[in-house]
């Protein structure tokens, strides 16, 4: 413990690593910080939003409630995977799909999730933007632009603050959750809203399907958040630890969600922001309220902006064949990904809520196949035996492309189309289904069970063990000497 902490004093404030792999004697951090991360990142307005949805498009409270629960623990086990790849490997999620993809062939999924990230960042922005022009007095788009420059700020200081970040969040959120309750239950029958109960098929799906794809989105960059924990960091404890955050921290908020539409007598949607902070009351109260939920929005934010980053740099290095990102690098990418999140935020910020709904149910069909095939592929076929020098070069063992999982991953995508329900596209099944949108399920079920037959029979060259890079100044070891080979 005491070496852990040792580490950490002695870590610069800003990061200086970015997507290749962290040594043995830089690795830090305790497991409870991804526990505080999670649940930071959760506690927060957008989450809010999202169980809202449940009861705004038809559900009633007993059935959502339920509903989104369910949700929250199937997401947030396929969440909690990726995330115990972190500190066995010591890289970003990312990096990693270059053993199912190839060097240049994981920048297919990459790509689509560099979107991904955009719009959960740019749909942040807009709800963050309401609360400081509520807590300034000055307009949301003023409000945007101030919580913009306090995250292109926090992604460039990078791992270690954002961390800091998430414990205050965590501390910040509970306050708040717990105040808001407690206004929530004075104000309104709780017992009588949990008495209606008009089960419905798609309805009820619908809300697990709102809280698993919300945990399933933080897979492509969970492991980025606990690839500095030492390499001996129990797969077990960390899979536990990030997803008990982000379940307990996620279906918390839902669950305020879920009450505030359902006794809001249609004043929610279009007014989220307002509506919430009003449940607590007005003044120095309402001030509070308004700079907890932009203070909130920080975390996960500033996840997204790292994601982001993460990911364009992973797919410049694919094709440059190294893994290094100099400082002033990280800067100019993140500059563009946060400017571009909110010039989204400053056009698309007055038609919020149905926009947002739509676009994270459309986009699990282009990212739970990815889910599917490295998770698989992590736990059943290669069983973590990766050859980490060889991510980085497009000549070695993993190749430009990997027609397999491509092709898998292409397959994935399309089989979904036919289940999809979204205003973007509703696929031809959808109305015999009774509008119930299943397409998460499938996206994620026949992609696994794809790859896991067609891996087990083509699958290339897999190492004997873990083959890590050569750490400068350690001795050598098994891994390290045939990383050398």
């Amino acid at each position: 413990m005491a070496a852990k902490d040792a580490r950490a004093s002695t870590t610069p404030l800003i990061e200086r690593r970015s997507i290749d792999y962290i040594p043995e004697a830089e690795r830090h951090g305790r497991l409870f910080s991804q526990f505080t991360l999670w649940m930071g990142a959760n506690l927060q307005i957008t989450a809010i939003v999202t169980g809202a949805l449940a009861v705004v498009l038809g559900g009633d409270v007993f059935w959502s409630l339920i509903g989104l629960l369910i949700g929250q623990l199937l997401g947030g086990g396929v969440m909690a995977l990726h995330a115990a790849q972190g500190p066995r490997l010591g890289l970003p999620q990312m990096i990693s799909s270059r053993v199912q993809f190839g060097v240049y062939g994981a920048a297919i999924p990459i790509v689509l999730v560099c979107l991904m990230y955009l719009g959960f960042t740019a749909t942040g922005t807009v709800l963050s933007g309401q609360a400081l022009g509520q807590l300034f007095g000055v307009s949301d788009s003023i409000g945007i632009l101030i919580f913009a420059s306090v995250i292109v700020l926090v992604t460039v200081l990078g791992y270690r603050v954002i961390h800091f970040i998430g414990r205050v969040a965590s501390v910040i959120g509970v306050i708040a959750f717990v105040y808001l309750f407690s206004r929530l239950m004075s104000q309104t029958d709780i017992g009588a809203l949990l008495q209606i109960r008009h089960f419905s098929w798609s309805s009820f799906l619908l809300a697990v399907s709102l809280a698993a794809s919300w945990q399933i989105a933080f897979g492509p960059y969970v492991a980025d958040y606990s690839r500095y924990l030492p390499s001996k960091t129990s797969s077990v404890k960390t899979f536990l630890a990030a997803g008990a955050g982000s379940v307990i921290g996620a279906q918390v908020a839902m669950i305020l969600g879920v009450f505030a539409a359902a006794m809001s007598n249609g004043q929610f949607a279009g007014h989220e922001v307002a509506y919430i902070v009003g449940l607590g009351g007005t003044g120095a109260t309402a001030a509070l309220l308004y700079f907890s939920i932009a203070f909130g929005k920080v975390t996960i934010s500033t996840l997204n902006s790292y994601g982001s980053f993460m990911c364009i740099a992973t797919i410049i290095s694919g094709f440059r064949g190294r893994l290094e990102v100099t400082r002033l690098q990280r800067l100019v990418f993140v500059l563009v990904i946060v400017g571009t999140a909110t010039l989204i935020a400053l056009l698309g910020q007055h038609s919020f809520l149905g926009a947002f709904k739509s676009f994270i149910l459309f986009l699990l069909a282009f990212f739970t196949p990815w889910s599917a095939i490295n998770l698989v592929d992590y736990y059943c076929i290669t069983r973590d035996r990766y050859d980490v020098p060889a991510l980085a070069d497009p000549n070695g063992r993993y190749g430009r492309w990997n027609p397999l999982g491509i092709s898998v991953y292409v397959f994935g995508v399309l089989v979904q189309l036919p289940f999809i329900s979204t205003k973007f596209y509703t696929g031809p099944l959808v109305a015999a289904l009774g509008d119930v949108d299943i397409s998460w399920i499938i996206g994620l079920v026949l992609p696994a069970a794809l790859y896991y037959v067609c891996a087990k029979k083509w699958h290339g060259a897999i190492p004997e063990h873990l083959i890590l890079p050569v750490e400068q100044g350690a001795a050598p070891t098994t891994s390290g000497l045939a990383a050398q080979a």
